[in-house]
């Protein structure tokens, strides 16, 4: 599969190395230029490129930048594209943005109202870094870890489940990008290990 990944650190660093040992033609790009990311391609045999490289051809694109980069991004680009939402809200990088701040609008809900067209699934936003390298195990393993995936459009979602599946964790539907504030910072399954079992009751027991 083509896969884009916009933003080069911990989880789109972490998600380029995984995705390309699993044969996975990636394409990263972050706001430094392909330049800046030598390293990574020689490491993993990625393709270092700009953001229209890393978007154009992609199948999946994934956006793992700080959430206040989002509007800057041109939305017409990434208009009929699976595009998984990687981010957090965190006000104390990303400044007081209202509708976030009172949670009247899910962090994913607000990146797709700016990234209009596209088919966003909102995943890998709850897990470590670390532990999304190297924590992976094979289907119907002890202790595999299962991470919640949201979003409006039934056929992008599974597209993110199974690469999630194939990553290594099992993969729990979380409902639609408005109640994926469930899964958001200050909630029962942000930064914990939970199986899928407990994904599940994590995701219920949450409140706003």
């Amino acid at each position: 599969m083509k896969i884009g990944i916009i933003g080069s650190g911990r989880i789109g660093g972490t998600l380029t190395r995984r995705l390309r040992a699993l044969g996975h033609d990636v394409t990263v790009a972050n706001s430094r230029g392909p330049e800046s990311l030598g390293d990574l391609a020689r490491e993993t045999g990625a393709t270092a490129g700009t953001l229209e490289q890393a978007v154009e051809q992609a199948e999946v694109v994934v956006v793992a930048i700080p959430l206040l980069a989002v509007p800057a991004l041109p939305a017409k680009l990434f208009e009929g594209k699976v595009v998984v939402d990687a981010n957090n809200y965190y006000p104390q990088r990303d400044g007081d943005i209202a509708e976030l701040l009172d949670r009247s609008l899910s962090s994913s809900r607000w990146t797709a109202e700016h990234l209009k067209g596209a088919r966003v699934v909102k995943a890998f936003n709850n897990i470590q870094a670390q532990h999304l390298m190297d924590q992976g195990r094979p289907s119907g393993a002890d202790g595999r870890i299962a991470l919640p995936v949201a979003g409006d459009d039934a056929d992008a979602k599974r597209v993110v489940m199974e690469l999630i599946d194939a990553l290594g964790f099992d993969p729990v539907d979380a409902g639609t990008l408005d109640g994926s504030w469930r899964q958001q910072p200050a909630t029962p399954v942000y930064g914990t290990d939970r199986d899928a079992d407990g994904v599940r009751q994590g995701l219920a027991d949450a409140r706003p």
